[in-house]
């Protein structure tokens, strides 16, 4: 069996992230991993990008300071653009075991409207992509 030792761990501020967190880090903790927290800032304006990413920072701070108190180890990375490609992109200049993200279960409206970034990964990434899908 692979072990995972460089996990990334797609973070997109929303209420589905602390469950996320919480599978992600006991996962981490059984192998020694360390987590990398990636959030993309998606803004249209320079105004927009600067409160986006002000905001952003300080919710993944919070996820570091609690992770590291875990006892696990923690990278934050924060880029800007599209979602999807940016995950691609960070994919491609690192070297990570795994991506995990959380499933949100649009519905068939909403994901031909806003596309699906777990559905671009799954089929272009080489890594395993793990769809934790929050209880409701």
């Amino acid at each position: 069996m692979k072990v995972y030792r460089d996990i990334l761990v797609t973070i997109d501020c929303s209420s589905v992230d602390d469950f996320l967190v919480e599978e992600v880090s006991a996962l981490a903790l059984q192998l020694g991993a360390t987590l990398h927290l990636l959030h993309v800032v998606h803004s249209h304006t320079l105004d927009q990008e600067r409160f986006l990413r002000a905001e952003s920072t300080l919710i993944l701070d919070r996820y570091r300071h609690k992770l590291e108190m875990e006892g696990i180890g923690v990278n934050v990375v924060v880029r800007s653009g599209e979602p999807d490609r940016e995950i691609l992109k960070e994919i491609e200049e690192k070297s990570y075991d795994l991506v995990a993200m959380a499933a949100h279960g649009h519905s068939l409206p909403e994901r031909i409207l806003f596309g699906s970034v777990s559905r671009t990964l799954r089929q272009t990434i080489s890594i395993p992509l793990l769809l934790v899908r929050p209880d409701h």
